[in-house]
Protein backbone atom coordinates (compact mmCIF):
# COMPACT_ATOMS: atom_id res chain seq x y z
CA UNK A 1 0.00 0.00 0.00
CA UNK A 2 1.22 3.50 -0.83
CA UNK A 3 -0.09 6.96 0.03
CA UNK A 4 -0.78 10.02 -2.10
CA UNK A 5 -0.25 12.37 0.88
CA UNK A 6 2.26 10.46 3.08
CA UNK A 7 3.10 13.46 5.35
CA UNK A 8 -0.46 13.30 6.70
CA UNK A 9 0.49 10.02 8.41
CA UNK A 10 2.26 12.17 11.01
CA UNK A 11 -1.20 12.80 12.47
CA UNK A 12 -0.96 9.26 13.88
CA UNK A 13 1.49 10.68 16.43
CA UNK A 14 -1.42 12.63 17.91
CA UNK A 15 -3.21 9.37 18.82
CA UNK A 16 -0.89 8.40 21.74
CA UNK A 17 -0.84 12.05 22.85
CA UNK A 18 -4.63 12.01 22.97
CA UNK A 19 -4.59 8.76 24.95
CA UNK A 20 -2.26 10.28 27.54
CA UNK A 21 -4.45 13.36 27.87
CA UNK A 22 -7.59 11.22 28.19
CA UNK A 23 -5.92 9.03 30.82
CA UNK A 24 -4.84 12.09 32.83
CA UNK A 25 -8.37 13.49 32.73
CA UNK A 26 -9.82 10.13 33.84
CA UNK A 27 -7.37 9.91 36.77
CA UNK A 28 -8.31 13.39 37.96
CA UNK A 29 -11.98 12.52 37.74
CA UNK A 30 -11.51 9.31 39.74
CA UNK A 31 -9.50 11.26 42.31
CA UNK A 32 -12.27 13.79 42.78
CA UNK A 33 -14.87 11.01 43.10
CA UNK A 34 -12.71 9.29 45.68
CA UNK A 35 -12.43 12.51 47.68
CA UNK A 36 -16.18 13.03 47.61
CA UNK A 37 -16.87 9.43 48.63
CA UNK A 38 -14.30 9.66 51.43
CA UNK A 39 -16.24 12.49 53.05
CA UNK A 40 -19.29 10.21 53.42
CA UNK A 41 -17.55 7.59 55.54
CA UNK A 42 -15.15 4.67 55.25
CA UNK A 43 -17.77 2.00 54.54
CA UNK A 44 -19.24 3.85 51.65
CA UNK A 45 -15.78 4.55 50.31
CA UNK A 46 -14.89 0.86 50.37
CA UNK A 47 -18.02 -0.08 48.52
CA UNK A 48 -17.55 2.63 45.94
CA UNK A 49 -13.91 1.84 45.43
CA UNK A 50 -14.66 -1.66 44.22
CA UNK A 51 -14.47 -1.36 40.45
CA UNK A 52 -15.34 -3.88 37.75
CA UNK A 53 -13.28 -7.02 37.61
CA UNK A 54 -12.26 -9.52 34.89
CA UNK A 55 -14.50 -9.58 31.85
CA UNK A 56 -16.48 -6.58 33.03
CA UNK A 57 -13.31 -4.49 33.11
CA UNK A 58 -12.42 -5.56 29.58
CA UNK A 59 -15.93 -4.77 28.39
CA UNK A 60 -15.74 -1.37 30.04
CA UNK A 61 -12.50 -0.60 28.18
CA UNK A 62 -13.75 -1.85 24.79
CA UNK A 63 -15.50 1.36 23.62
CA UNK A 64 -12.41 3.44 24.31
CA UNK A 65 -10.15 0.98 22.50
CA UNK A 66 -12.47 0.91 19.49
CA UNK A 67 -12.66 4.70 19.42
CA UNK A 68 -8.85 4.91 19.47
CA UNK A 69 -8.56 2.41 16.63
CA UNK A 70 -11.18 4.34 14.64
CA UNK A 71 -9.23 7.59 14.98
CA UNK A 72 -6.04 5.84 13.84
CA UNK A 73 -7.82 4.38 10.78
CA UNK A 74 -9.29 7.79 9.90
CA UNK A 75 -5.81 9.34 10.12
CA UNK A 76 -4.61 6.74 7.63
CA UNK A 77 -7.57 7.58 5.37
CA UNK A 78 -6.54 11.26 5.40
CA UNK A 79 -3.22 10.24 3.80
CA UNK A 80 -5.20 8.86 0.81
CA UNK A 81 -3.98 5.24 0.65
CA UNK A 82 -3.84 3.44 -2.67
CA UNK A 83 -3.03 -0.08 -3.78
CA UNK A 84 -1.86 -1.57 -7.07
CA UNK A 85 -4.33 -4.09 -8.39
CA UNK A 86 -4.67 -6.01 -11.64
CA UNK A 87 -7.77 -4.77 -13.47
CA UNK A 88 -9.19 -6.41 -16.61
CA UNK A 89 -10.58 -4.21 -19.39
CA UNK A 90 -11.23 -4.11 -23.12
CA UNK A 91 -8.51 -2.10 -24.82
CA UNK A 92 -7.11 -1.34 -28.25
CA UNK A 93 -3.68 0.23 -28.78
CA UNK A 94 -2.86 2.66 -31.58
CA UNK A 95 0.64 4.04 -32.10
CA UNK A 96 1.04 7.17 -34.24
CA UNK A 97 4.46 7.09 -35.93
CA UNK A 98 5.48 10.56 -37.15
CA UNK A 99 8.04 11.26 -39.83
CA UNK A 100 9.93 14.34 -38.58
CA UNK A 101 12.72 14.22 -41.17
CA UNK A 102 13.78 17.33 -43.06
CA UNK A 103 11.64 16.45 -46.09
CA UNK A 104 8.49 16.96 -44.01
CA UNK A 105 9.11 20.71 -44.26
CA UNK A 106 8.17 20.56 -47.97
CA UNK A 107 5.19 22.67 -49.00
CA UNK A 108 3.77 20.56 -51.84
CA UNK A 109 0.74 20.17 -49.53
CA UNK A 110 -0.57 23.21 -47.72
CA UNK A 111 0.86 24.62 -45.55
CA UNK A 112 3.59 21.94 -45.16
CA UNK A 113 3.74 18.16 -45.01
CA UNK A 114 4.41 18.36 -41.28
CA UNK A 115 1.33 20.48 -40.60
CA UNK A 116 -0.80 18.27 -42.85
CA UNK A 117 0.37 15.19 -40.92
CA UNK A 118 -0.46 16.93 -37.63
CA UNK A 119 -3.96 17.80 -38.86
CA UNK A 120 -4.60 14.20 -39.91
CA UNK A 121 -3.30 12.93 -36.56
CA UNK A 122 -5.49 15.34 -34.60
CA UNK A 123 -8.56 14.16 -36.50
CA UNK A 124 -7.66 10.57 -35.57
CA UNK A 125 -7.27 11.49 -31.91
CA UNK A 126 -10.56 13.40 -31.87
CA UNK A 127 -12.40 10.36 -33.27
CA UNK A 128 -10.92 8.02 -30.62
CA UNK A 129 -13.58 5.54 -29.46
CA UNK A 130 -13.89 4.43 -25.84
CA UNK A 131 -11.32 1.84 -24.82
CA UNK A 132 -8.59 2.88 -27.29
CA UNK A 133 -5.27 4.22 -26.03
CA UNK A 134 -2.98 6.21 -28.31
CA UNK A 135 0.79 6.59 -28.19
CA UNK A 136 3.15 8.76 -30.22
CA UNK A 137 6.58 7.93 -31.69
CA UNK A 138 8.72 10.20 -33.88
CA UNK A 139 11.54 9.30 -36.25
CA UNK A 140 14.10 11.06 -38.40
CA UNK A 141 17.49 9.33 -38.52
CA UNK A 142 16.41 7.33 -35.43
CA UNK A 143 13.19 6.45 -33.63
CA UNK A 144 12.14 8.13 -30.38
CA UNK A 145 9.11 7.34 -28.20
CA UNK A 146 7.41 10.67 -27.46
CA UNK A 147 4.28 9.62 -25.57
CA UNK A 148 3.33 6.23 -24.13
CA UNK A 149 -0.19 4.98 -24.95
CA UNK A 150 -2.83 6.92 -23.03
CA UNK A 151 -6.55 7.72 -23.20
CA UNK A 152 -5.89 11.39 -22.35
CA UNK A 153 -6.63 13.29 -25.57
CA UNK A 154 -5.01 16.53 -24.37
CA UNK A 155 -1.74 14.71 -23.64
CA UNK A 156 -1.65 13.13 -27.10
CA UNK A 157 -2.51 16.45 -28.78
CA UNK A 158 0.35 18.13 -26.91
CA UNK A 159 2.78 15.43 -28.10
CA UNK A 160 1.61 15.92 -31.70
CA UNK A 161 2.03 19.67 -31.46
CA UNK A 162 5.69 19.29 -30.44
CA UNK A 163 6.62 17.63 -33.76
CA UNK A 164 9.04 19.55 -36.02
CA UNK A 165 11.12 18.51 -39.07
CA UNK A 166 14.84 17.74 -38.58
CA UNK A 167 17.76 15.68 -40.01
CA UNK A 168 17.59 12.51 -42.14
CA UNK A 169 15.11 9.69 -42.54
CA UNK A 170 15.17 6.14 -41.17
CA UNK A 171 11.67 4.80 -41.60
CA UNK A 172 12.81 1.32 -40.53
CA UNK A 173 14.27 2.65 -37.26
CA UNK A 174 10.97 4.40 -36.54
CA UNK A 175 8.98 1.18 -37.09
CA UNK A 176 11.27 -0.81 -34.77
CA UNK A 177 11.17 1.96 -32.11
CA UNK A 178 7.37 1.80 -32.21
CA UNK A 179 7.45 -1.97 -31.68
CA UNK A 180 9.70 -1.42 -28.65
CA UNK A 181 7.26 1.18 -27.28
CA UNK A 182 4.39 -1.29 -27.68
CA UNK A 183 6.31 -3.99 -25.79
CA UNK A 184 7.11 -1.53 -23.01
CA UNK A 185 3.44 -0.57 -22.67
CA UNK A 186 2.40 -4.22 -22.54
CA UNK A 187 4.95 -4.91 -19.78
CA UNK A 188 2.46 -3.52 -17.23
CA UNK A 189 0.27 -6.59 -17.75
CA UNK A 190 1.00 -9.19 -15.01
CA UNK A 191 2.49 -12.29 -16.67
CA UNK A 192 0.99 -14.72 -14.15
CA UNK A 193 -2.39 -13.10 -13.59
CA UNK A 194 -4.45 -16.11 -14.68
CA UNK A 195 -1.94 -18.85 -13.91
CA UNK A 196 1.32 -19.18 -12.05
CA UNK A 197 2.38 -21.54 -14.83
CA UNK A 198 2.45 -18.84 -17.52
CA UNK A 199 5.68 -19.21 -19.53
CA UNK A 200 8.29 -16.48 -19.71
CA UNK A 201 8.20 -14.66 -23.06
CA UNK A 202 10.85 -15.83 -25.50
CA UNK A 203 13.52 -13.43 -26.77
CA UNK A 204 12.23 -13.78 -30.34
CA UNK A 205 8.47 -14.52 -30.39
CA UNK A 206 7.33 -17.16 -32.84
CA UNK A 207 5.92 -15.59 -36.06
CA UNK A 208 2.15 -15.29 -36.28
CA UNK A 209 -0.06 -14.42 -39.28
CA UNK A 210 0.11 -10.72 -40.26
CA UNK A 211 -2.77 -8.73 -38.83
CA UNK A 212 -3.73 -11.43 -36.31
CA UNK A 213 -3.25 -9.01 -33.39
CA UNK A 214 -6.35 -7.00 -34.24
CA UNK A 215 -6.16 -4.96 -31.02
CA UNK A 216 -2.90 -3.22 -31.99
CA UNK A 217 -2.19 -1.00 -34.98
CA UNK A 218 0.64 1.29 -36.03
CA UNK A 219 -0.27 4.37 -38.08
CA UNK A 220 2.64 5.88 -40.03
CA UNK A 221 2.34 9.50 -41.15
CA UNK A 222 5.17 9.98 -43.66
CA UNK A 223 6.16 10.94 -47.19
CA UNK A 224 7.75 7.47 -47.47
CA UNK A 225 11.23 8.68 -48.40
CA UNK A 226 14.00 6.71 -46.72
CA UNK A 227 17.77 7.23 -46.88
CA UNK A 228 19.15 5.34 -43.88
CA UNK A 229 19.19 1.80 -42.53
CA UNK A 230 17.47 -0.46 -41.63
CA UNK A 231 15.33 -1.34 -44.61
CA UNK A 232 11.73 -0.24 -43.85
CA UNK A 233 10.14 -3.29 -45.49
CA UNK A 234 12.39 -5.61 -43.45
CA UNK A 235 11.35 -3.72 -40.29
CA UNK A 236 7.72 -4.08 -41.38
CA UNK A 237 8.26 -7.84 -41.69
CA UNK A 238 9.38 -7.93 -38.04
CA UNK A 239 6.16 -6.17 -37.08
CA UNK A 240 4.09 -8.46 -39.31
CA UNK A 241 5.56 -11.51 -37.57
CA UNK A 242 4.12 -10.13 -34.33
CA UNK A 243 0.66 -9.95 -35.94
CA UNK A 244 0.57 -6.14 -35.76
CA UNK A 245 -1.01 -4.32 -38.68
CA UNK A 246 0.57 -1.11 -40.08
CA UNK A 247 -1.57 1.55 -41.74
CA UNK A 248 0.44 4.05 -43.78
CA UNK A 249 -0.83 7.58 -44.40
CA UNK A 250 0.98 9.25 -47.29
CA UNK A 251 1.86 12.93 -46.86
CA UNK A 252 2.92 14.81 -50.00
CA UNK A 253 2.42 14.68 -53.75
CA UNK A 254 3.91 12.69 -56.61
CA UNK A 255 5.22 15.94 -58.15
CA UNK A 256 6.99 16.80 -54.93
CA UNK A 257 8.86 19.96 -54.03
CA UNK A 258 12.38 21.35 -53.90
CA UNK A 259 13.87 22.02 -50.45
CA UNK A 260 16.87 24.06 -49.41
CA UNK A 261 18.62 21.93 -46.77
CA UNK A 262 21.78 23.48 -45.35
CA UNK A 263 22.57 25.16 -48.65
CA UNK A 264 21.73 22.14 -50.80
CA UNK A 265 18.69 22.08 -53.05
CA UNK A 266 16.99 18.69 -52.73
CA UNK A 267 14.06 17.34 -54.71
CA UNK A 268 11.60 15.45 -52.50
CA UNK A 269 8.35 13.70 -53.40
CA UNK A 270 5.86 11.22 -51.98
CA UNK A 271 7.14 7.63 -52.18
CA UNK A 272 3.87 5.74 -52.35
CA UNK A 273 5.54 2.48 -53.38
CA UNK A 274 7.44 2.16 -50.08
CA UNK A 275 4.40 3.04 -47.99
CA UNK A 276 2.23 0.57 -49.91
CA UNK A 277 4.86 -2.17 -49.50
CA UNK A 278 4.94 -1.62 -45.71
CA UNK A 279 1.15 -1.76 -45.50
CA UNK A 280 0.89 -4.86 -47.69
CA UNK A 281 3.58 -6.71 -45.71
CA UNK A 282 1.63 -6.27 -42.48
CA UNK A 283 -1.89 -6.84 -43.91
CA UNK A 284 -2.52 -3.14 -43.46
CA UNK A 285 -3.78 -0.37 -45.73
CA UNK A 286 -2.28 2.61 -47.52
CA UNK A 287 -4.33 5.83 -47.31
CA UNK A 288 -3.86 9.50 -48.01
CA UNK A 289 -3.23 11.61 -44.89
CA UNK A 290 -6.32 13.78 -44.57
CA UNK A 291 -9.05 14.45 -42.04
CA UNK A 292 -11.12 11.56 -43.43
CA UNK A 293 -8.44 8.99 -42.62
CA UNK A 294 -9.79 8.37 -39.12
CA UNK A 295 -12.63 6.14 -40.36
CA UNK A 296 -10.22 3.91 -42.28
CA UNK A 297 -7.85 3.70 -39.33
CA UNK A 298 -10.36 2.73 -36.64
CA UNK A 299 -12.12 0.32 -38.98
CA UNK A 300 -9.04 -1.92 -38.70
CA UNK A 301 -8.64 -1.76 -34.92
CA UNK A 302 -10.45 -4.09 -32.51
CA UNK A 303 -10.34 -4.24 -28.71
CA UNK A 304 -9.12 -7.20 -26.68
CA UNK A 305 -9.29 -8.12 -23.00
CA UNK A 306 -6.12 -7.04 -21.20
CA UNK A 307 -5.14 -6.97 -17.54
CA UNK A 308 -3.02 -4.08 -16.28
CA UNK A 309 -1.59 -3.09 -12.93
CA UNK A 310 -3.26 0.16 -11.89
CA UNK A 311 -3.21 2.27 -8.74
CA UNK A 312 -6.62 2.36 -7.06
CA UNK A 313 -7.31 4.89 -4.32
CA UNK A 314 -8.70 3.28 -1.15
CA UNK A 315 -9.54 6.46 0.79
CA UNK A 316 -13.29 5.88 0.77
CA UNK A 317 -12.99 2.24 1.79
CA UNK A 318 -10.57 2.96 4.66
CA UNK A 319 -12.65 5.93 5.86
CA UNK A 320 -15.81 3.81 5.83
CA UNK A 321 -14.02 1.14 7.89
CA UNK A 322 -12.92 3.78 10.43
CA UNK A 323 -16.43 5.22 10.72
CA UNK A 324 -17.86 1.72 11.22
CA UNK A 325 -15.48 1.11 14.13
CA UNK A 326 -16.36 4.52 15.62
CA UNK A 327 -20.11 3.82 15.38
CA UNK A 328 -19.59 0.43 17.03
CA UNK A 329 -17.69 2.08 19.89
CA UNK A 330 -20.44 4.65 20.40
CA UNK A 331 -23.17 1.99 20.31
CA UNK A 332 -21.42 -0.19 22.94
CA UNK A 333 -20.77 2.79 25.20
CA UNK A 334 -24.36 4.04 25.00
CA UNK A 335 -25.75 0.57 25.65
CA UNK A 336 -23.60 0.08 28.77
CA UNK A 337 -23.43 3.48 30.38
CA UNK A 338 -25.71 5.78 28.49
CA UNK A 339 -22.82 8.01 27.33
CA UNK A 340 -20.30 8.23 24.53
CA UNK A 341 -16.77 6.85 25.05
Amino acid sequence: MTFIWPPVLLTLLLVPVGLLVARRIAERRRGRIADLVGLQGGAGAGASGAGPRGGRRLLAALPGALATAAVAVLCIALARPQATVALPRLEGTMMLLFDVSGSMAADDVSPTRMEAAKAAARSIVEARPEGVVIGVVAFSDAGLAVQEPTSDQATVDAAIERMAPSRGTSLGAGILATLTAIDKARATTPRSYYSNQSPEPSVTPAPVPPGSDASTVIVILSDGENNERPDPVAAATTVANRGIRVITLGVGTAAGSTLDLDGFRVQTKLDEATLQAIATTTAGTYLQANEGAAAGVYGQLARALVVRDEGVELTGLVAAFGLTILIAAAAISLARGGRLP
